[in-house]
């Protein structure tokens, strides 16, 4: 016999729905599982101190699909990259709702990026690669080098330096999507120089 456990997850087909994201069944099973296998890695790895399931549903999965308010058109099957991907968000999540997209899922510790790949297969995901090294370093390889339509950051670092981080990696009329909280006015104020540096535009 094998146990079944059920996750609820109904604030986040809730929310997703505010968003106007219809989430199917087997989108809800695959982030019950996320969640599951968040808490089970979690014992063993630092990937998050938020693990009470609401909270998971509302300030990781949900959050993540925030990006789709920032997309300026479907997100088909346009690369995304994902920089300091940790636990995945939010590359993950937006992989589970958009599973045309194709995805690298760039994190510089082993044991994170072990739990990734983990997942992926886990999950059942396509056209997803895990890349283990640093922005930095990364951003000189031809092979990723403004390569991306979509680039993702999510609490990195200050706004000048996730510039300066993820802007080589978007190819030219793409986007970099850096979520932040909280007042930012000073960081976005910082961070204009290194972006018009980068040959990128004023932040929106």
């Amino acid at each position: 016999m094998r146990g079944v456990i059920i996750i609820p997850v109904n604030y986040l087909k809730d929310g997703a729905a505010r968003l106007g994201i219809k989430l199917n069944s087997q989108q809800l099973e695959q982030f019950g599982i996320y969640y599951r296998e968040l808490l089970e890695w979690n014992r063993k790895i630092n990937l998050t101190s938020i693990t009470d399931s609401k909270e998971v549903q509302l300030k990781h999965f949900l959050d993540s699909l925030t990006i789709c308010i920032a997309l300026k058109q479907p997100a088909g099957s346009r690369r995304f990259i994902d920089v300091g991907s940790g636990a995945g968000f939010p590359g993950l999540p937006l992989k589970i709702v958009f599973p045309s997209i194709k995805l690298v899922l760039l994190e510089a510790t082993g044991k994170k990026a072990a739990f990734l790949r983990y997942l992926v297969q886990k999950l059942g995901l396509n056209d997803v690669e895990i890349v283990v090294g640093r922005a930095e370093e990364v951003a000189h390889d031809i092979q990723y080098r403004q390569q991306f339509d979509i680039v993702l950051s999510r609490a990195v670092a200050p706004l000048p330096v996730v510039a300066e981080l993820t802007l080589p990696l978007c190819a030219i009329g793409g986007n970099t999507i850096i979520q932040k909280k909280g007042d930012i006015d000073t960081e976005v104020s910082q961070a204009v120089k290194v972006i018009n540096i980068l040959g990128g535009s004023q932040p929106e």
